[in-house]
């Protein structure tokens, strides 16, 4: 979900509980309630969006999220939704076979450049002013929140650190003493979501948006797993459609996943 207004995400679920709608969880997975959540669309003007709102009664374990995911679903604080518009199907969900993917050397550059100057601290996610203050800059810098202003650290917490995922972890990159990018992911059993990175955009050399994906893709192989997700794909919105440059890869598609080139 594009961070671009802000949300009491701690709190959504106490004020606006309806009755179970569908959605895509494993039977395994007790749900306390589903939200028809419906709002301005984060990725297309004037559009309305509608993603479901799905509260676990219990942290998802890693297998059932694998299950999630291959289902078209995503996470983001304490919830899990998916996209269910009316009359739009402009979201795609996007994963890449780890198996498949290509090194590029422009790939290969990128990663060799950022091994060579970044140092790489991994350790599950928390709040800090120094977190709040780049996550803040990447997002009026790169125009990300729509006039909403500035989040505070409830704002941070409830998007970034909370989490209904058995296994969220926080991946930071230094540039020698100075955090210059940190992305959020959450594991499964035999994937990799990415739940959102930002990074200082003063340091557009190092390409750190890039950067990470291909980190995550690395750590996808090294430890056997299939895939890594990488979100939404919106070709209209500038801010998603780089995902189409990362192939070959899989959208989901009326339902099921279509492999592109």
């Amino acid at each position: 979900m594009q961070c671009d207004r802000k949300r009491d995400w701690k709190n959504l679920w106490l004020i606006c509980m309806q009755d179970p709608t569908e959605h895509r969880t494993p039977p395994s997975l007790p749900i306390l309630t589903v939200i028809d959540n419906e709002h301005p669309c984060s990725y297309l003007a004037n559009r309305t969006a509608r993603m479901p709102l799905i509260v676990p009664e219990r942290l998802v374990s890693r297998d059932e999220f694998d299950v999630m995911l291959s289902r078209g679903m995503r996470r983001s604080g304490r919830f899990s939704y998916y996209t269910a518009c009316d009359d739009c199907q402009a979201c795609e969900p996007v994963r890449l076979d780890v198996s498949k993917f290509r090194w590029s050397e422009s790939w290969r550059r990128v990663i060799n450049r950022g091994d060579r100057l970044l140092r790489l601290e991994v350790s599950p996610p928390e709040y800090s002013d120094e977190r709040l203050k780049l996550f803040n800059l990447h997002r009026g810098l790169r125009d990300l929140s729509n006039g909403d202003g500035d989040y505070g650290s409830y704002d941070y917490e409830g998007f970034l650190v909370d989490s209904c995922c058995e296994a969220t972890l926080e991946l930071r990159y230094y540039l020698k003493d100075s955090l210059v990018a940190v992305s959020v992911i959450d594991l499964g059993t035999l994937s990799i979501s990415a739940v959102y990175t930002y990074f200082d955009p003063s340091h557009s050399k190092l390409s750190l948006g890039t950067y990470s994906v291909l980190k995550q893709i690395e750590m996808a192989q090294s430890a056997g797993m299939r895939w890594v997700y990488l979100g939404l794909y919106v070709e209209a919105n500038s801010h998603l459609n780089y995902k189409a440059r990362f192939k070959p890869q899989e959208r989901f598609i009326d339902s099921q996943w279509v492999e592109f080139e």
